[in-house]
């Protein structure tokens, strides 16, 4: 009898099938996003050099004492993280929703860091 793909499996191909056409160069990196139950992550990565430019999360100090896993502190976190790239110059980035659908936390984070000037 063949098993059914559990839930992380399928985000693991959904992100695969998007990592395919998405790649984060110098001039415009990838900004990605991991999100669990309890934090969300948000880092910049220049995939030609395989460095990550930039990062934040849940965990920072700046958020410590806070929720950590409401779109309040998900949009801090875009904010966060758009703040610091645009002190280390980069202010293109292309969007890697991490095989999550595009909706609370994860849109949260997007439209933060646009808001706070990044370009995607």
């Amino acid at each position: 009898m063949i098993q059914k793909p559990d839930r992380k499996e399928l985000r693991a191909r959904r992100h695969m099938r998007i990592r395919r056409r998405l790649v984060g160069t110098q001039e415009r990196p990838r900004l990605c996003v991991y999100r669990s139950n309890k934090h969300i992550y948000a880092q910049i990565v220049d995939d030609a050099s395989q460095k990550t430019l930039v990062s934040a999360s849940t965990l920072d100090p700046e958020l410590k004492g806070k929720k950590s896993w409401d779109t309040e502190s998900a949009r801090t976190v875009g904010k966060i993280v758009a703040d610091k790239a645009k002190a280390k110059g980069i202010n293109a980035v292309v969007f890697d929703r991490g095989g999550y659908i595009y909706h609370g936390r994860v849109a949260a984070v997007a439209d933060a860091a646009r808001e706070a000037g990044l370009d995607f």
